[in-house]
């Protein structure tokens, strides 16, 4: 009885055994410490929207005569009708035709990207390079692209010629192979310096260093360069394809216009690209007022030009 009573008594001050003990709160974990992603930097508004253009396919910033040089293929990309001409946009946002197709001394047919060396005006125009006097408009002798058929975007080599991509497109603007980038010298002598369906539809030019040329293509959507013997070097993949028009920036950066992307970024041949421009339809052959640091815009379908502010990185 005395054993039993013990027992009792220290069931009930709860001396049993570990399993008869409620059992132990577990520690509460610290919490996890979590960062907010990144928000993108807001996309800049228009400075700057010009109506009533036709089918613009590029801005050329002359800054001797601080004008925006558009041209307006006006009609099919291919079509030899004869109706296609630049506008002279100033910053201001007025617009006069300068130089027009329509003219009886005028022959132009689907202007797309253009150059400016000396005095000289030089346009893209589906198989021709297109002469005209920097400051009368005057038409200079045509330079024919044999075997060209998609004469796309022209840049200044900074040694009195001019380089020149070929998209390889056909009239129905199916890809053909004549995919191409030739140098075109200032005496006119034309050489082509790379060729293939490997250049991926080249479109945008900006020159690089060493004589390199830099390439935005619309078909493979890869920014590369090619050096002066032809070769294509490594390049890099914008976020989104069918890329246009190419500039360069201080420091070796690039701007490249991107239809699959309706956006503006902004990084280089072998590096990270951002989004600085959005939601712009049709973005074609870009230009860069380097004296107001704004972005000219062509609006492909939407017969405007758009211009934004550079932003700062």
């Amino acid at each position: 009885m005395k054993h039993a009573m013990w027992l009792a008594l220290a069931v009930a001050l709860g001396c049993g055994s570990k399993a008869d003990k409620a059992p132990e709160k577990a520690p509460t974990p610290p919490p996890v410490k979590t960062e907010d992603p990144p928000t993108p930097p807001e996309s800049p508004k228009a400075a700057l929207t010009v109506e009533g253009f036709m089918t613009p396919e590029s801005v050329l910033y002359d800054a001797d005569n601080d004008v925006y040089l558009v041209s307006n293929i006006n009609g099919g990309e291919v079509d030899a009708d004869d109706n296609g001409f630049i506008s002279a946009l100033k910053p201001d946002g007025t617009v006069t035709r300068w130089i027009d197709g329509a003219a009886a001394d005028i022959k132009l047919d689907g202007p797309k990207g253009s150059a400016i060396v000396g005095g000289t005006f030089y346009v893209a125009d589906i198989s021709v390079l297109r002469r005209f006097d920097r400051k009368t408009g005057k038409q200079l002798d045509d330079i024919k692209i044999e075997g060209a058929t998609f004469l796309n975007d022209v840049v200044a080599d900074g040694a009195g010629g001019v380089l020149v991509t070929d998209s390889g497109f056909d009239a129905k603007l199916q890809p053909n192979g004549a995919d191409a980038v030739y140098h075109v010298s200032g005496a006119g002598v034309v050489t082509k310096r790379a060729s293939g369906k490997g250049l991926g539809a080249p479109n945008g030019l900006a020159m690089g260093e060493d004589g390199t040329v830099e390439v935005a293509t619309f078909g493979s959507g890869e920014v590369y360069a090619v050096d002066v013997a032809g070769k294509k070097l490594p390049g890099s993949m914008p976020p989104k394809g069918e890329l246009d028009g190419l500039v360069v920036l201080e420091h070796g950066d690039l701007l490249v216009s991107s239809w699959g992307g309706k956006a503006i970024y902004r990084g280089k041949v072998s590096g990270e690209w951002k989004e600085i421009v959005s939601g712009v339809e049709a973005p074609a052959d870009i230009g860069l007022d380097t004296k107001r640091k704004l972005i000219l815009v062509p609006l492909f379908t939407k017969n405007q030009v758009k211009v934004f502010a550079l932003p700062s990185l």
